[in-house]
């Protein structure tokens, strides 16, 4: 579910770096209200393939600079359920946090933040828990410099 987030994302950023340099600094931010989205992909903690459904506000920021340089961060919170495609498992209902955050600088290197929070309850009373973090950096000659992604389920 993580990746697919994060997936979705990717594709924004890398369209907000390839606009030339501006000659002046601009920023923006955007807010936006009751959002959804329903896709599949599996509880991370379980590997069990679900149908993700995910309810929330969040808002975006976009700073740039007059060197081309682009800073962006979002934040999205709200409700999620996660509906097993094997109705003998449970479903989990609860909230979520995500957050991220890239820069991209007029030498052409890349930094990309990914951090995911959830905490739901499962209709038979268990608990889905988990915190996502991902990190990477692209070089100017577009190689993978850092890269991690640490999952915690509890």
């Amino acid at each position: 579910m993580a990746r697919k987030l994060s997936l979705l994302l990717i594709p924004l950023l890398l369209g907000l770096m390839a606009g030339p340099a501006l000659a002046q600094a601009t920023s923006t931010t955007t807010p936006f209200h009751g959002a959804t989205e329903e896709f599949l992909d599996v509880n991370p903690c379980t590997g069990d393939p679900a149908t993700i459904q995910l309810t929330y506000n969040g808002v975006f920021h976009e700073s740039t600079g007059a060197d081309g340089s682009v800073h962006v961060t979002g934040t999205q919170t709200g409700t999620i359920v996660v509906t097993p495609l094997d109705p003998t498992l449970p479903t989990y209902t609860g909230r979520f946090t995500v957050w991220f955050g890239n820069n991209f600088n007029s030498s052409q290197t890349v930094g990309f933040w990914f951090t995911l929070r959830v905490k739901a309850t499962g209709s038979d009373g268990s608990q889905l828990v988990f915190n996502l973090v991902e990190q990477f950096h692209i070089s100017a000659t577009g190689e993978v410099t850092v890269e991690f992604s640490k999952l915690n389920c509890r």
